[in-house]
């Protein structure tokens, strides 16, 4: 499989495919490469989303994941120029390459993103649980599971598979909440599963 620039974008990206969209220079002469990929958790068609697709906030259902790479073992592994004679450019965000890769691969096994949806918290989303934390819709309330917040974490994994659902790990929210509690006073049911 060959990995080639702009053969892709989020407008076009479908269910199964996946998109390198880009990198971004960071920390210590690495860089952060971001994929998204199209994830159904079952095979219910959304309706509010098709009936809000001209909504920036319905825009895009793809999940992002970002890794951090070694510009010259990127370089090798994906055919693309990651040094200083790439076409970087200046954004607000440090220095950006677009990719726009459709479906990359390395070692002719393609990159695919992994959900894994848990109650335990890094050190930096349990700090920041109002923006980290699983919530109903971009806006809405918090989901929980057994009372804990669910934190759900992206991932990429070579996997050449058609069907990646058993990939995915997914926590049952709770049916209707209205009050949260951090994992240190969760239920007694939830302790007892920690």
């Amino acid at each position: 499989m060959e990995n080639t620039l702009n053969s892709g974008s989020l407008e076009s990206l479908n269910f199964g495919e996946t998109l390198l969209v880009s990198a971004r220079k960071v920390k210590n002469e690495k860089i952060h490469l971001e994929f998204a990929e199209i994830i159904k958790q079952s095979n219910d068609v959304n309706v509010l989303g098709m009936l809000n697709k001209s909504d920036d906030s319905f825009s895009s259902n793809a999940r992002r994941a970002w890794v951090t790479a070694e510009p010259v073992d990127a370089t090798e592994y994906f055919g693309v120029d990651f040094g200083p004679t790439a076409s970087w450019y200046i954004t607000d965000r440090g220095e950006m390459l677009d990719l726009n890769i459709l479906n990359p691969s390395m070692n002719d096994i393609r990159c695919r993103l992994r959900i894994t949806e848990t109650i335990e918290g890094t050190e930096w989303q349990n700090e920041n649980v109002d923006t980290a934390a699983k919530r109903k819709g971009k806006d809405g309330d918090h989901m929980t599971h057994l009372g804990a917040y669910i934190f759900s974490n992206t991932s990429v994994m070579l996997n050449n598979d058609t069907d990646t659902s058993d990939m995915h790990t997914y926590l049952e929210a709770d049916a209707d909440v209205t009050t949260t509690q951090p994992k240190e006073y969760a239920t007694e049911e939830l302790a007892s599963l920690i």
